[in-house]
């Protein structure tokens, strides 16, 4: 009896010991995978903390995934030299070009399409009539020289803004009423306000900063729905290989979870209820 219960003793432990075996690699996997408690960190544009849309989507990822969510808003430009520097584990940006150009640089693995609004001109209703028409307005800002607050920060609307100009071969500095605010979107718009003059702005900040403000908004949209004012937003994982201290697990979990369809449903409704229309349409899995 004694022996019996030796053997059997024996078989448990090897049968203990076949399921770790056997477990090894699921055991690798969830090594891989992000941990309750994880902390990500982003580097995004002034844009998604303006609109209030990182407060939104913040807890709901940490409920979804146990990572919590901490960003640095700064300018697009600056975004991306965050991740050049490996400073953070994800950049959430609106510069096409430059994050394409961060990734063949090694920089980053991967672009996802995220999102996208688009950027219009606020401003007095006089002396420029409405329109959509970019290139006329923009030219006739410059030809009458009328105040224009431009963010001159490297953001992703700064560098839209300097596009424009140089498509139609115009200095803007040499305009004596073109100001530079060296700030986030909010401040320019305030700027811009204070001072009855022109700014290019996304929707989105536009939309939320004019009605929540406490200063009264006597600017308004005046140019819009033109092509080359379309703003795309675009989410990338700094690369691992270059730097190996990046959460790179988390920033992953992040791009699978704001790319899915649960959560670009919670994009397309996110401002409808209270703005009268979306800040941002979801666009994951398409090619912009």
């Amino acid at each position: 009896m004694k022996l019996k219960k030796v053997l059997v003793l024996l078989l448990s432990g090897m049968m203990v010991l076949s399921f770790a075996a056997c477990g090894g690699g699921s055991s690798e996997e969830e090594a891989a995978a992000p941990e309750e408690g994880d902390t990500l960190m982003m580097a995004t544009t002034t844009s998604t903390e303006d609109t209030g849309l990182l407060d939104y989507l913040q807890p709901l990822f940490k409920e979804d995934t146990g990572i919590d969510l901490q960003w640095t808003a700064v300018g697009t430009g600056e975004a991306l030299k965050m991740g050049e520097d490996g400073q953070v584990d994800v950049v959430l940006v609106h510069a096409k070009a430059s994050e394409e150009e961060f990734v063949a640089n090694g920089f980053g693995v991967e672009r996802f399409p995220v999102m996208y609004n688009d950027f219009v001109v606020v401003g007095p209703a006089e002396p420029l009539e409405k329109t959509d028409d970019v290139a006329a307005f923009f030219g006739a800002l410059n030809d009458q020289q009328l105040t224009f607050v431009s963010r001159g920060d490297d953001s992703g609307t700064d560098k839209k803004e300097k596009k424009i100009w140089e498509g139609l071969g115009i200095d803007p500095h040499a305009n004596p009423n073109y100001l530079e605010s060296g700030q986030g979107m909010g401040a320019t718009l305030t700027m811009a306000n204070e001072k009855n003059a022109y700014c290019l702005t996304d929707r989105g900040t536009w939309l939320k900063q004019s009605k929540d403000s406490e200063n009264e908004y006597t600017i308004d949209i005046v140019c819009e729905g033109g092509k080359e004012l379309l703003n795309q937003y675009g989410v990338i994982a700094v690369n691992p290989e270059k730097y190996p201290e990046v959460n790179n697990e988390a920033a992953n979990a992040f791009i699978e979870w704001i790319t899915s369809d649960k959560v670009q449903k919670l994009i397309a409704e996110y401002g409808v209820e209270e703005y009268g229309q979306a800040l941002f349409t979801p666009n994951a899995g398409t090619d912009n």
